[in-house]
């Protein structure tokens, strides 16, 4: 399944096509050396997980290792300035990310809504409560999700829009955590526990991606280029429980940031 991007779909077709493929390469590695690239969200683009986090950014945990550093280090913008944080939700964004954002400001990048529906709460009631606690924790961010979280995207995404005019907006949503194919296999949660976590994460991304199309982003889905790297695979590029480190739970290591989120980011700036 090819990673699915919503705003434009550009096709380049057999020999004809390779000319324009060139140029448009070319055309690509200029604008991102143009580039006035501010990075907004939470601990999914400050990069928890992937550790080398530096130390001027405290409690958000803003790791070198993940997708807006990798991106700045391989296309050398004009400008880079990440105020992701770890924990941030879309009212926490509002309040204290968006300050860079300006009218020179060419691309900006963004994961939130994950903790507006209590995500964290909810991986923990499923490891505390057993299956049907953490049934009923999903069911109960889903409509979070649903009913409420559109109102705050739209709040978000409609100053992002005022406050960066020309910018080019790249939301990017969430994986899925588990392989249900290889639930027979798979300790820990139970399956039917687990199928509910994957829905949920299904159902937030589903939100994310129509506010996103509102205002005319770049949504990209995150979940194909997780493919065979979620949680039961032999090489997960996610988290699992981690008694020693609750934070990391269940956020990408470095291979899924290198490996899922630089890729899918990389495809939503060439829309």
């Amino acid at each position: 399944m090819m990673p699915r991007l919503t705003r434009r779909r550009v096709s380049v077709v057999a020999a004809a096509g390779t000319i324009t493929a060139l140029a448009l390469i070319g055309t690509g590695a200029a604008q991102a050396a143009g580039a006035n690239y501010v990075a907004l969200g939470d601990s999914y683009s400050s990069g928890v997980g992937a550790g080398d986090y530096t130390s001027a950014s405290g409690d958000c945990d803003i790791s070198t290792a993940a997708y807006p550093y990798l991106w700045d280090g391989a296309n050398a913008p004009s400008s880079f300035t990440d105020e992701a944080c770890s924990g941030a939700t879309t009212s926490s964004v509002e309040s204290s990310q968006l300050g860079p954002l300006n009218s020179s400001t060419s691309l900006v990048s963004i994961t939130v809504g994950g903790n507006d529906a209590g995500f964290s709460t909810v991986m923990e009631d499923c490891i505390l409560e057993g299956t049907s606690g953490c049934v009923s924790a999903v069911d109960s961010a889903e409509s979070y999700a649903e009913n409420t979280l559109p109102g705050n995207l739209d709040t978000l995404y409609s100053d992002i829009k005022t406050d960066a005019p020309n910018a080019h907006v790249v939301v990017l949503g969430y994986p899925d955590f588990y392989d249900l194919s290889q639930s027979s296999s798979c300790v820990g949660l139970s399956g039917t526990s687990r199928s509910a976590i994957d829905g949920g994460a299904d159902t937030l991304d589903g939100v994310i991606e129509k506010q996103a199309q509102k205002y005319d982003f770049t949504y990209v889905d995150v979940r194909p280029y997780f493919s065979g790297h979620e949680i039961c695979d032999s090489s997960s590029w996610l988290h699992s429980l981690n008694i020693f480190d609750i934070d990391e739970s269940y956020h990408p290591t470095a291979a899924g940031q290198s490996g899922a989120y630089y890729p899918a980011f990389e495809a939503g700036v060439a829309e």
